[in-house]
């Protein structure tokens, strides 16, 4: 196993790792605290026709995810921000509309779509210094935003009507995180993929849940258990030689289960002592 940590592609797969551990983690906790994850599945389906579009015109996919996922952000919130449409249906719409595209797009194009399987289901391996530094520049971002702005962003989460007679710009507040979650997906899509994206930024921080209940405290925890499951699935995919993304994934769902379990039994004995 210690072999193959003097090959580029598995330190770049660490390194990368790492970094959506921090970006997910923080952006996974507004998510989760502000009861987004349904609309962030909505922008990380959408993002495939980004995809397409990139591959059909001959773009970085990445860009053009990237272009889509912001512009399906902002049209979610603005179509359901504004009270012209329901957010379910605001969400459906550019949802089905990304994955509509995507199709159109993938099958109009040329001969054959190598990196299709790897944008649908995630391959950490393939990462290269190109994600890597996106990776570092939003988790840099991110984390600056965080320091600065945690209260403001915490208060908008929690409670935006009240945010707003704090003379808060909730709006903007929302505009800019609706923007860094449409980033956040695009930029973890080849660690685990459109399938898979959602629960890099929801199962840590439902882990981090169970043992802590404020924010900050949520988030950091949150990070710390996004790099384990990270770290863990790539051991697990080497040793089985399976996908490195949905390794990720499932390891991250049998450790929180477990937690959860023994979180339970603990709250049991402490209510029921015998």
């Amino acid at each position: 196993m210690f072999d193959i940590l003097s090959y580029t592609f598995f330190q770049n797969a660490l390194i990368g790792s790492l970094l959506a551990s921090i970006i997910c983690g923080l952006m996974g906790t507004y998510i989760v605290t502000r009861r987004l994850v349904f609309i962030s599945g909505g922008i990380t389906h959408a993002s495939f026709g980004g995809v397409g579009l990139g591959v059909y015109f001959g773009i970085n996919p990445i860009i053009s995810a990237m272009a889509f996922a912001v512009a399906s952000a902002c049209g979610v919130q603005w179509m359901s921000g504004n009270n012209k449409v329901r957010e379910d249906s605001a969400i459906a719409l550019f949802w089905t509309l990304g994955m509509s595209v995507g199709i159109i797009c993938s099958f109009l194009t040329p001969g054959f779509m190598p990196d299709l399987p790897s944008f649908l289901f995630g391959n950490i391996l393939t990462i290269g210094t190109a994600d890597l530094a996106l990776l570092a520049v939003l988790s840099i971002i991110v984390a600056i935003l965080f320091i600065l702005f945690g209260d403001t962003i915490k208060s908008v989460a929690f409670d935006s009507t009240f945010a707003r007679t704090q003379n808060i710009p909730v709006k903007t507040v929302e505009y800019i995180m609706m923007i860094l979650i449409a980033l956040t997906i695009v930029a973890t899509l080849r660690l685990v993929g459109i399938v898979l994206a959602i629960s890099l930024l929801t199962i840590p921080q439902m882990t981090a849940n169970l043992f802590v209940k404020r924010f900050s405290p949520m988030a950091w925890l949150s990070i710390a258990f996004g790099a384990v499951y990270c770290i863990s699935g790539l051991a697990v995919s080497y040793a089985l030689n399976v996908p490195s993304g949905a390794s990720i994934i499932f390891i991250s769902i049998v450790v929180y289960a477990i937690m959860r379990i023994i979180n339970r039994m603990s709250v049991r004995r402490t209510k029921y002592p015998q």
